[in-house]
Parts: C-alpha cells; structure tokens; sequence
C-alpha cells in the first residue's frame, strides 16, 4: 500500500517564492499545506493558487506555524504515514523530497533531516551564523549525546506518528533542534540526506536579522543544555 504523505510549509510573506516552491514538489505527495503566519503580501492566494491548502496562524513563530499544519492533519479522517516540513523561501529544492522520504520508506527510519552539505550550497546561502550555529548545535548533541547529526536543516520527514510522540512544544525558533533533540530522547532511528541548498527569494526572517540569528541561537543552545541534564 502507497505511504500517504503530506508537506507542512509555514510561510510568512513568501508570495515571490511560494508557488515555485509547491510546483516542484513531487506528485507522490497527497497534499501540500501552506501555513501562513501572519503574512500581509499575497502569499496566501498564491499558495491556494498554485493547489496547496492554506491555512492561518497569526501568532508569529516557526513552531505556531508548524503547530498548527500539525493540528489540522490531526483533525482529518485518514491520517499520513509520512509528515515533510519545508520552507517556503525556495531555498531548498523540492524535488529532493523523494530523496528525504525514501529512508523511511526503504529502511524503516523514524525521522530524515536534509542535511545542506557544504560542497552542494551555493555561495551566501547560508549567513556566518547559520554555519556557525549549526556546527555549533551539532558539534553539543554529538559531545553530549554521541548524535550523528551534522546540520539542523528545516527540510526533513518524520513518520506520522513518532512526530506525534515528540510532543512538539517550541513556537519559534527552537523547533528543529527540539524535534532532533526529542528524538534522540526517545531513541528514534534516524539520518541525514544531503541536499542542495540555494539563495532564497526575498531576505530570511531569522538569519536575516541580528534580532532573529541571536534569539535563534539562544533557543537553540536553551534547548541543548535543557535536556543535558534530564
């Protein structure tokens, strides 16, 4: 029987961007949920536009958004086998979804982080702090808890139900690294794809602001050294 799998992309102000991202998303997918947080352009009717349903979380945050995709699918009849997160900037490319999902398909994986490897990002695609956090982030998990993980990448798949398990809390920018460090609490299998990485439409949110970098590096390092010591 075929996995049932449905993307969640939270979104905020991605109008240039949100239709090219849903357009290249593979067929497989039954269905694509753009989450709109708080956007004021026309990233709504683009995304309902280009097929995806849209819903509207007008508190601000990565994990509101991401929360509230989570509590739709979980409202609906028939539930997925498979959960993909993806942002909606097209910084990512799409069409590796099938190269994301194919380790829980294949090899049973809980959960398949897009790791954004330095040889296939394109150059000023990531900003010093993303890099440095990143390195930083996984270089503590793997001190701290002997993880594999090389990156905190937004674009990965999680099975249905172990996303459920997690019991998700973060609302902004702590939610990859909560769901990486969850999972390893819990003993989930999992690994990491390279993917390419491009310059994204528009400027970012969080690495794009001394603001957004620096909360984004407390919450990550919060959540770290939170569950060091459980």
């Amino acid at each position: 029987m075929p996995n049932l799998i449905k993307v969640i992309i939270p979104a905020f102000n991605e109008e240039e961007s949100i239709a090219k991202v849903i357009a290249e998303i593979p067929k497989i997918v039954q269905e694509i949920i753009v989450v709109s947080n708080n956007s004021t352009d026309a990233t709504e009717n683009n995304a309902k536009n280009a097929g995806a349903t849209v819903l509207q979380e007008y508190q601000k945050g990565y994990g509101y958004a991401c929360i509230k995709g989570i509590d739709y699918i979980s409202k609906q009849a028939v539930k997925p086998d498979i959960i993909v997160f993806l942002d909606g900037d097209y910084s990512d490319f799409p069409s590796e979804l099938t190269n994301i999902i194919a380790p829980i398909i294949k090899k049973n994986k809980d959960l398949v982080i897009g790791a954004r490897i330095k040889k296939w990002r394109e150059k000023g695609s990531m900003t010093f702090p993303q890099i440095f956090g990143n390195w930083l982030a996984t270089s503590l998990m793997k001190l701290i808890f002997n993880a594999r993980f090389t990156d905190l990448g937004p674009f990965r798949a999680i099975k249905y139900q172990k996303l459920l398990d997690l019991e998700m809390q973060d609302k902004t920018y702590g939610w990859t690294i909560e769901m990486q460090l969850k999972a390893l609490k819990k003993e989930f299998s999992y690994t990491e794809v390279p993917v390419h990485y491009k310059n994204r439409i528009g400027t970012s949110k969080v690495s794009g602001t001394v603001k957004g970098a620096t909360f984004a590096g407390i919450k990550i390092l919060g959540w770290i050294f939170k569950y060091s010591f459980k």
